[in-house]
Parts: structure tokens; C-alpha cells; sequence
């Protein structure tokens, strides 16, 4: 029985070692250089302040695109130094309207994404590269809508790479020369987008799921023999309790034991990083769109602009992006300035500016959004195992983590949360039991996002640090032993050869 699970182990780990071994140094960089992403205060940063004297109202942008469907949201922005509507459906690619004209946006041309980049580096030089579907910097699922992207090189002091939707019009990635440096030896390499450019799309998440499964088989066997293999009662003739010589094999013995078990714990969070098999699909049937209970209508919408913007700067917020929602029965306007500082106000200016809404305010339109449901309000004050800011590097590091915040809990099977942000009024994230799981399958056992080490970075870095050391020489040792293994095999199939 021993002699399988040598020869298990040692196979697995030929087969996988190198696997092994890039997953762990690729962790150790995105410990420090994160996949690149637009956060919402670069894209804030790049506007000016909207001028009400260019703009059609709301309303007329609401009817000049021609869509029957009612939006979610209706957005004033810029693109390419001049400001644009955007209407959001929920689903699908945003829908643009020149907010000069008035023109509904059917398609975004190679001199429009030019001007959006231009603006984007602040008048540096760009050039158009070619327009692509996905590649490398852009393969994760928060561009869906955009696709396809004009991919643009701007030659700026940081050499950002630029990507502007085709519907919108927008940059909506950016990818700066170190960061795609880094992320050739980070992100890159640790998911296997190497394969996955050479490969059938749907054999990549498969790949990634089951080598995971078969690294953490090979962790395990590791360990167990390991264990074995240690006289914890004596010594080996060699005077170690480890039967093998100094050098790779006991480096991957000792370092086996000592820190195995980090390993298995990474592999295993990572391959549960992939949602595979249905796990942590969503199961709430809670509709978080109740809380628009009336649709977002012309009439709802103000019939210019100029008071609102007036409103907002005597307020002290000298708005760059002006959002209309509804709340309730009733549409919202949220100005944010270029720091990304934000006020609300109702769409029909018969409230002053504030900063938010207030409590009992909130609570009372999600009670109305869902009668009958039992719910139960908390307000966070501070951060919690579920809502806390993320450092720069992170996946998640884009999201908001404004505070207070409105968490909204329903006895329904499911037990569904809901974080709604009294700043906006609008839903954060919905969380039912499944999905808070990857909480702690994902951000928690593999990126170690736990409070006390996230509010002490320097300590959660060097613990990251050592134990990524640790497994390290695991790694490493296990691949120059299986080298050692294969390299005679070699050898000797080159002698049969005839000459």
C-alpha cells in the first residue's frame, strides 16, 4: 500500500510540479500588483464639470432613444470631452445618447474611441492598436457588456494601455506598463491564461478546476507519507529524524511537514475560487428591484438641467456625473464630483441637498418595497467579516466601503442579505447563504482577508510572505527531485536507440 502512495505522489508531482510551482510564485506577485482594473475614481478623476448650457434634459434623452424598455438608471457623463447619456436596462450593452444633440449613439467609431482615450491620458498621444473581443488584461467577466473594446496605446509617463467600449464609449480598462509586466508573472500566469489563449474557452475553467483537485490530492499524499516517514521516537542512520540526505529531499520532507498544509489550503480555496459545480450559485428568490416601485419615466425626470447643477454647487459639489434612479416611487438625483465626493437630492428639487438618506428613511422604502417579509435592519458602523474595503492589489478593490451602511437580512430560506448604501439609495450587493460562502472558501482561506491582519498590512504581508517562502521550497525541491526521476529514464531511452 506504501508503494502506491510513493508512487502517487512522485508522479503527481511530476506531472503537476511545475503547475505547483508557478501557482505559488504568481501568488507571491499579486500579493503586491493586483490584475489591472478602472476603478471609479480614475474614470471620476478624468472629467470636467458638466455645463448645463450643452445638454438636452433628462427627459429628451430618455425619449430620443427609442427604446420601449424603462432603465434602470440614466447617467450624464463624458466621453471624449463631451458629455453623453448612458441608459442601463439591467442587461445587455448600455445605450448612448449625445447629450448635445441629442442623437441616439448607434455605434462607437475608431475616431470616437481615440478621443475617450486622448481625454482618458489627459491629451497625451494615442494610437489605435485594433479592437478585440477579450485578451489578456480584459478576460474577467465585468466587461461583458462592453465587448467588443477598441484596444488603444496611449503614450503617456505610465504607457497605459487603453480599452474603450464600443457601446458606451467610455475607457473602461486601463493596464499600465508595469502592471502588465508584473501580471505577465502574477495574475497571468497564475490563472493559466497562457493555455487559455491556445485553447477552447470552456477546457480552460476545467483545467484550472481539476489540476487544483489533483494538486490538492498530491498535497495530501505528500503530507501523509511525510508522516510516515518522520521517526518522531529515533533517528535514520544519516542522525536525522528525516530518512533522506541534506539536500532537495529533505528541504521538501521537512518543508513537506511544516508547511503541507498551507499548501493544501491554497490549492483548495483556489480551486473553490472557480464556483465549480454549482456550489455557490445564488439561491435567493428575493427581487431587489422592488425597491423601484414605480418605473423610470420621462416624467420623472426634470425638464432641465440648470437648477440641479446650481443646487448641487451650492451644496459644494461641483458635480463630473449626474445619475437619475428611482427610490421607492419617487426619482433621485446623485451628483459626484471629480474626488468622487457625492450628494443626493430628489429629481424635482423640493428637498435640499443632503449627503444621505436618513434612517428611518431607508428603512421604511424597504419595508414598503417588500411587505409581509420579516425583516431585520442593522446599521454597520464600522467594518464586518462581510463588508470591508479592500487594499489596492485585490480583486475587489474597486468596490465601495462607505460607512454607515444599511444591511437588510429576510427569513427566507435562502437567507438572503441585502447592503444598501444610504449615500445612493441603490443595492450594494445581494447575499444569500451560498454566495457569503465563497466569503470564507475564497477571500478568506485563500486571500487571508481577515480583519485583524487587513488593518495590519504589514503583518498580513509578511506572514503571506512566509508561508509563500515555505511553499515555495516545497515547489521547488519537489521539481528538481522529479527531475532528478525523469532524467535518467531519459537517458537510458536514448541508449535503445539505434544509432
Amino acid at each position: 500500500m506504501k508503494r502506491y502512495l510513493y508512487l502517487a505522489h512522485r508522479w503527481l508531482g511530476i506531472a503537476l510540479g511545475l503547475f505547483v510551482l508557478a501557482w505559488v510564485v504568481s501568488g507571491v506577485v499579486m500579493l503586491f500588483v493586483g490584475y489591472p482594473k478602472l476603478t471609479l475614481a480614475e474614470h471620476l478623476a478624468r472629467l470636467a464639470p458638466l455645463d448645463a448650457g450643452c445638454c438636452i434634459a433628462p427627459g429628451a434623452a430618455l425619449a430620443a432613444s427609442g427604446d420601449p424598455r424603462t432603465p434602470l438608471s440614466l447617467r450624464l457623463t463624458g466621453a471624449g470631452g463631451a458629455p453623453r447619456y448612458l441608459l442601463d436596462y439591467g442587461d445587455g450593452p448600455l445605450l448612448a445618447v449625445d447629450a448635445r444633440s441629442g442623437r441616439r449613439i448607434e455605434h462607437i467609431g475608431p475616431a470616437e474611441a481615440l478621443a475617450s482615450a486622448r481625454q482618458f491620458a489627459r491629451g497625451a498621444d494615442v494610437r489605435l492598436l485594433d479592437r478585440v473581443e477579450e485578451d489578456a488584461w480584459t478576460r474577467n467577466h465585468a466587461l461583458a457588456r462592453e465587448r467588443p473594446l477598441y484596444r488603444i496605446q496611449a503614450d503617456d509617463a505610465e504607457q497605459h494601455l487603453l480599452y474603450v467600449s464600443s457601446h458606451s464609449g467610455l475607457v473602461v480598462r486601463d493596464a499600465s506598463a508595469h502592471e502588465r509586466a508584473w501580471n505577465r508573472l502574477g495574475a497571468w500566469l497564475h490563472w493559466l491564461y497562457p493555455l487559455r489563449e491556445v485553447m477552447p474557452k470552456e477546457a480552460w475553467s476545467p483545467l484550472l478546476v481539476y489540476g487544483a483537485l489533483l494538486g490538492a490530492v498530491l498535497a495530501l499524499l505528500g503530507m501523509l507519507i511525510g508522516l510516515l516517514r518522520w521517526r518522531f521516537a529515533g533517528r535514520y542512520r544519516n542522525g536525522s529524524h528525516s530518512p533522506y540526505p541534506a539536500g532537495a529531499g529533505r528541504l521538501h520532507h521537512v518543508g513537506g511537514l511544516l508547511f503541507g498544509a498551507v499548501l493544501l489550503l491554497w490549492l483548495v480555496s483556489g480551486l473553490l475560487s472557480m464556483e465549480p459545480w454549482g456550489l455557490f450559485d445564488k439561491r435567493s428568490t428575493v427581487a431587489a428591484g422592488a425597491l423601484q416601485r414605480a418605473p423610470l419615466r420621462a416624467e420623472a425626470l426634470p425638464t432641465a438641467l440648470a437648477p440641479a447643477l446650481q443646487r448641487l454647487r451650492q451644496a459644494g459639489l461641483v458635480a463630473v456625473e449626474l445619475q437619475w434612479h428611482m427610490l421607492g416611487d419617487r426619482s433621485y438625483l446623485l451628483g459626484s464630483d471629480a474626488q468622487g465626493a457625492t450628494r443626493i437630492l430628489p429629481a424635482d428639487l423640493s428637498e435640499p441637498v443632503r449627503q444621505r438618506f436618513e434612517r428611518d428613511e431607508l428603512q421604511r422604502l424597504a419595508s414598503a418595497a417588500w411587505p409581509g417579509q420579516r425583516l431585520q435592519f442593522d446599521w454597520l458602523e464600522q467594518e464586518d467579516f462581510h463588508y470591508y474595503a479592500r487594499t489596492e492589489p485585490s480583486l475587489y478593490s474597486q468596490l465601495p466601503c462607505r460607512l454607515p451602511l444599511l444591511r437588510v437580512r429576510f427569513d427566507d430560506p435562502a437567507a438572503t442579505w441585502l447592503h444598501l448604501d444610504p449615500y445612493s439609495g441603490t443595492l450594494i450587493e445581494q447575499l444569500d447563504q451560498r454566495r457569503r460562502a465563497v466569503r470564507w472558501a475564497f477571500k478568506l482561506l485563500h486571500s487571508w482577508d481577515w480583519l485583524p491582519l487587513l488593518q495590519r498590512p504589514l503583518l498580513r504581508d509578511g506572514l503571506l510572505l512566509a508561508f509563500s517562502t515555505g511553499v515555495l521550497v516545497i515547489s521547488l525541491s519537489g521539481v528538481l527531485l522529479g527531475w532528478r526521476r525523469l532524467r535518467p529514464r531519459a537517458r537510458r531511452r536514448q541508449a535503445r536507440r539505434p544509432a
